[in-house]
């Protein structure tokens, strides 16, 4: 068994926060593990929760036309998620969820050791680069750590707002020549090992609301089923 497989088993045998309670399955990841693009959302919904695999829903849909129309197949990324698990009624994720996942996805990133990570919506932006909102990061690319960073609006914000989807839409069109590009950046990356870019300070940054932005959409893969009930959260692009 592999490093990759033994950290997927870990994930699907989680308890470390409350969401393993009530999931169907954990949702570690799925594609290329030795992917040169990673694509990284917020948590698993509905349909993620029932097969287990990440973006299989309509956000996954839409993500897949992205993908699409740069020449790329589902095979030739790997996608996860900042949660591991369904938050109930995709609700936004808690700041122990949060730190909870928070290491199974510092060793996926280790183990691909992609040359461009996507960040969907602003959660998974947040985890890297926590004191700007998404509408002012997407579509730019950063670097963090040797990796070239490119926020952008999560899939389910795109099936809610044209807008969105124009600007997501354009803003995939940035990979191929990321992917093509030694040094694409246009930030230098943050220093390590200081108190800003702990992964304690990131995660309560990101819970620290920019009052300029608005939350239209649901923070996970997909809106909930229509069989559930209970309030909707709002939640992050």
């Amino acid at each position: 068994m592999s490093d990759f497989d033994i950290l997927d088993e870990e994930v699907r045998s989680c308890t470390l926060c409350t969401l393993s309670a009530k999931r169907t399955n954990a949702v570690p990841g799925d594609g290329d593990r030795k992917a040169n693009v990673m694509f990284i959302g917020e948590g698993p919904g509905y349909y993620e929760d029932q097969q287990g695999i990440p973006f299989v829903g309509r956000a996954g849909q839409l993500l897949n036309e992205m993908l699409e129309s740069i020449d790329l197949r589902r095979q030739d990324i790997y996608i996860t998620n900042m949660l591991k698990c369904r938050p109930p009624n995709n609700r936004d994720p808690l700041p122990a969820e949060i730190t909870a996942c928070g290491p199974y996805l510092e060793r996926q990133i280790r183990m691909i050791s992609p040359k461009v990570i996507v960040t969907l919506g602003r959660y998974s932006t947040a985890n890297f680069f926590p004191t700007e909102p998404i509408s002012k990061l997407r579509g730019k690319p950063m670097s963090w750590n040797g990796i070239t960073i490119l926020p952008v609006y999560h899939p389910a914000a795109a099936l809610r707002n044209g807008k969105l989807k124009d600007a997501l839409h354009r803003d995939f069109q940035q990979i191929p020549e990321l992917l093509d590009t030694d040094e694409s950046a246009d930030r230098s990356d943050p220093p390590l090992n200081t108190p800003s870019t702990t992964t304690e300070e990131r995660q309560l940054d990101m819970f620290a609301p920019h009052p300029t932005e608005k939350d239209p959409t649901p923070n996970s893969d997909e809106e909930p089923c229509p069989a559930e009930s209970g309030p909707k959260q709002m939640s992050l692009l």
